[in-house]
């Protein structure tokens, strides 16, 4: 610090404006610092069963969950993103509408969207209830084709397990 302020001292400011210039670089830095990320690595697929604007869903879901992404931390904006991925603005709009009604995003109107506050349990709770989904239907199979309980138990357990 000291010797940047010898460079200054010799180009004839004074203390005084060595301050405001400091004090500039300083609040220029952190500003850039917070800016806005321009994309997120989003993988896209045209064959996948899922339309586009839940597979942006669920990996930014993915990003927050595993702390990538952090409380606060802004997200690219509508437009950025979809530029970036090469999908429409109207499909990003309707994945940050979700993760918003989700509580995963916080949106201001002229600030842009933020990871909200930390909300691990929400998303397993959701998690949870799809899972319960598939399970209640696996299970109305079984009974009415004679499947034993504890051959879906096996099932279940063989694929809980199988984890390549």
């Amino acid at each position: 610090m000291e010797e940047s302020g010898e460079v200054i001292f010799c180009l004839g400011f004074d203390r005084k404006e060595i301050c405001v210039i400091m004090y500039l670089f300083n609040k220029y830095i952190k500003y850039n610092r917070k800016e806005r990320r321009e994309s997120l690595e989003i993988i896209i697929s045209n064959n996948a069963n899922k339309p586009i604007y839940e597979q942006i869903t669920s990996q930014i879901k993915a990003m927050i969950m595993s702390g990538e992404l952090q409380p606060g931390e802004s997200i690219p904006s509508m437009r950025a993103l979809a530029k970036s991925i090469h999908v429409s603005v109207i499909t990003v709009q309707k994945a940050y509408e979700d993760l918003q009604r989700d509580g995963f995003i916080d949106t201001a109107v002229g600030r842009g969207s933020f990871v909200a506050a930390q909300n691990r349990e929400l998303y397993q709770e959701e998690q949870q209830r799809i899972a319960e989904e598939h399970l209640q239907a696996a299970a109305e199979i079984g009974r009415t084709n004679n499947i034993p309980l504890e051959r879906l138990t096996k099932i279940l357990a063989l694929f809980y397990e199988d984890v390549e």
